[in-house]
């Protein structure tokens, strides 16, 4: 697998924490609002609604205000009193309809919105879906939620308000606008004088607010990231009594956090104050030209108390756009952290004429295979071995040494360099990916169980199983006696990844879970490390007729269980240095040796 099919990452600069994807601030806006857009635009008929309510609504707004000409001049003037009724009576009913096209020009908008997010979360789920092994073991579990949680949010709130609101803000502004110009040029001039520096101090609050908005949301996933990994390792933080140092490290990026949103707020709240502020200088400073002209020009005063409302309405419009591009601007840092993980190459499709094998034999050959993670360090070197149908092979050596990568490559979590890797004679790149895996069951030292009943976890492996089969493979793993022994026996519902349970047993519905698949490959990483031995004797017999017919990988620190093994493979420095049965390894007193006997002392 290619570098760049990952996205790359840079260290957190905390002790023990895992590295988190990089992002910067958004590189391009304009690219972002048009993928958000296309989302968008999947909803055409209700954002044409949506549109045509809008300009209902901002058209009643800037009728109710222009009405104020009239109403003073003919009606108030003059004592016109009946006609005055008739004018407020049609005010008001243009009002009622202005409120009503708000109501549900907000209430479509949020339709919309939801929909909207609704298909992006789909679709981030699915790219998710479809990302290698590596994309995962090299960035943190906490980021990626905080792009589902936090980033999502931010981009379903910008589209419930922000964007209906700047439509509003920049159609008022051209209307008002247009109508201040119908009532006095002259005066429209008077009132532009203070836009310019308005604008100028917006841009200078959005672009600095721009960058703390979107630092803000990089904090926000690294605070997420650390309290997942606090609490998913809290038995480890106790046990090593880490509580002190992980308050401080928290402390640490909380503060960052603080500051980060302190900036982000500071500079998005002062955007509000400065405007109107300067709305009032441009209100007092229009009232006061307006007046002489009034005086001087002969300017009517139903035209100057429209006019008047609409310079004190002009700085809302221009403050909203402001306020809300602020928000925009966090939305679009969201979505580009959203983005960038779709942009992500997901794994190497299928090679053309892959073939969907869905029975094998077994036999397995690896023909000089040499892996590296990345280009710096080589894990495995020139690795060439043979399993036979129904072989168990073991697999053995120091930490590190390559064992579990090599089982890695086998159901190709991870694409090698150089070399071949074969199914009974079929190199595995030209088998169907979802074909080959299905090949293969396999069993690690991590368990994880799902918020489902003991039958649906155990069914897990094999969808189409019926109860009898999920029963029966439980009771070849062990896991029936002590299954009928909790409350609704199969149908009792695990949580918090069986945390009711004790490691061996959910260790033995993992293995349950390999059994009910029925694979023609069997890979054990570590499978029996966390049962105590007296299970494992009870369990190794069931382990045995599972492993019956089916070619068998077998990754263990204790020798014992692998002692029946068919052939036993010594790994050192990603090299395989020994190799040959229990007893033909003791007789050459190397390394196997070493490990064995070392067991013992």
């Amino acid at each position: 697998m290619s570098e760049s099919s990952t996205t790359k990452i840079t260290p957190s600069g905390l002790p023990g924490r895992r590295s988190r994807i990089s992002v910067e601030k958004p590189k391009n806006s304009k690219q972002v609002i048009l993928r958000l857009w296309k989302y968008l635009s999947q909803q055409k008929l209700l954002l044409i609604i949506v549109l045509l309510l809008l300009l209902i609504n901002t058209g009643a707004t800037l009728a109710g205000s222009y009405l104020l000409r009239p109403i003073i001049n003919k009606y108030i003037i003059p004592h016109n009193v009946p006609g005055l009724i008739k004018m407020i009576f049609f005010l008001l009913g243009i009002y009622i309809a202005g409120s009503l096209a708000s109501i549900w020009q907000n209430r479509l908008m949020i339709a919309v919105a939801q929909k909207t997010v609704g298909t992006i979360r789909a679709d981030l789920f699915s790219k998710l879906q479809s990302l290698p092994v590596k994309f995962f073991d090299i960035n943190s579990h906490g980021d990626l939620m905080s792009r589902f949680t936090n980033d999502i949010d931010n981009v379903s709130d910008s589209l419930n308000t922000s964007v209906l609101q700047l439509f509003t803000s920049t159609i008022t502004l051209v209307g008002i606008f247009v109508l201040m110009i119908y009532i006095s040029p002259l005066l429209t001039l008077v009132t532009l004088i203070i836009v310019p520096l308005m604008l100028w101090v917006a841009s200078l609050i959005i672009k600095k607010s721009k960058t703390f908005f979107t630092t803000q949301q990089v904090a926000i996933g690294t605070v997420n990231g650390y309290v997942e990994e606090m609490i998913t390792g809290q038995k480890v933080v106790k046990v090593f009594c880490y509580e002190e140092s992980a308050a401080k490290e928290f402390e640490m990026i909380n503060y960052d956090l603080r500051d980060k949103g302190t900036q982000a707020q500071f500079y998005s709240g002062a955007m509000m104050p400065i405007i109107q502020n300067l709305n009032t200088i441009n209100f007092a400073l229009t009232a006061t030209v307006g007046g002489l002209l009034a005086i001087l020009k002969g300017l009517d005063l139903g035209g100057l108390a429209a006019f008047l409302q609409y310079s004190r309405q002009f700085g809302r419009p221009v403050n909203e756009i402001s306020s809300q591009y602020n928000n925009l601007q966090s939305a679009l840092a969201g979505a580009e952290r959203i983005f960038q993980i779709m942009d992500q190459i997901p794994e190497i499709p299928d090679a053309d004429g892959a073939i969907d094998m869905t029975h094998a034999k077994g036999d397995v050959q690896f023909n000089d295979v040499t892996f590296s993670y990345d280009a710096d360090k080589i894990i495995l070197k020139n690795i060439s071995f043979a399993a036979k149908a129904g072989q168990k092979i073991a697999l053995v050596g120091s930490t590190g040494a390559g064992k579990t990568t090599i089982m890695n490559l086998l159901p190709r979590f991870y694409d090698i360099q150089s070399g071949h890797i074969t199914i009974d004679g079929i190199d595995i790149k030209n088998i169907q990916r979802k074909s080959l895996r299905r090949l293969l069951a396999i069993v690690l030292q991590d368990t994880h169980l799902f918020t489902a009943t003991v039958m649906e976890n155990i069914r897990y492996g094999r969808l189409a199983a019926t109860d009898e089969e999920v029963i029966e493979a439980a009771t070849l793993a062990g896991a029936d006696s002590f299954i009928k022994r909790m409350p609704k026996g199969y149908q009792t519902v695990l949580e918090n990844d069986g945390g009711n349970l004790s490691q061996g047993q959910r260790q033995l519905l993992n293995i349950a879970r390999a059994t009910v698949a029925k694979p023609a490959i069997l890979i054990l990483d570590e499978a029996t490390s966390s049962i105590d031995t007296r299970t494992e004797v009870i369990i190794q017999k069931g382990m045995d007729a599972l492993m019956q017919g089916r070619t068998s990988f077998v990754i263990a620190h204790r020798l014992s269980t692998v002692r029946n093994a068919d052939e036993i493979m010594v790994l050192e420095n990603g090299e395989i240095i020994e190799r040959g049965n229990h007893e033909n390894l003791l007789k050459q007193k190397g390394k196997y040796f070493e490990l064995y006997t070392g067991q013992f002392d």
